[in-house]
């Protein structure tokens, strides 16, 4: 079983975030994921990086209370908020909406979206740690 390591102490914030995720699954590749969710998928579904060929993987994710914390409402405010100033290339509407149910405390933070993607890779295994 292949194991990967994120290390939350590397990162403060969403581009952080992608910063490691870079180092973590892409070291062997000539080009970098880009701060994308459909691209942070799209990773896990293998194919390419430290992902390539089958098999299951223990994804441990060190300073997982730290994470929580860099990546939530507020970091979800400057996603959604950065979303909804480029409608020529967002759908400003549903980041508005997902902005709003944030300030409601019935949205998501970014923190939790990344953990729903990783649990709908079921090759994967998280370990918080």
């Amino acid at each position: 079983m292949r194991r990967l390591v994120i290390e939350g102490a590397n990162f403060h914030d969403t581009p952080g975030f992608y910063t490691e995720i870079n180092r973590v699954f892409m070291a062997d590749e000539s080009w970098q994921l880009g701060p994308s969710l459909d691209a942070f998928n799209d990773l896990l579904h293998g194919g390419f990086g430290a992902l390539r060929g089958d098999g299951p993987v223990t994804l441990i994710w060190r300073d997982f209370a730290k994470s929580r914390a860099d990546l939530g409402l507020a970091a979800t405010r400057d996603y959604l908020t950065a979303k909804i100033a480029r409608p020529d290339l967002f759908n400003a509407a549903r980041f508005q909406a997902d902005l709003d149910a944030l300030n409601a405390g019935t949205g998501q933070s970014y923190f939790q979206i990344l953990l729903e993607i990783i649990a709908g890779h079921p090759r994967i295994t998280l370990r918080p740690a």
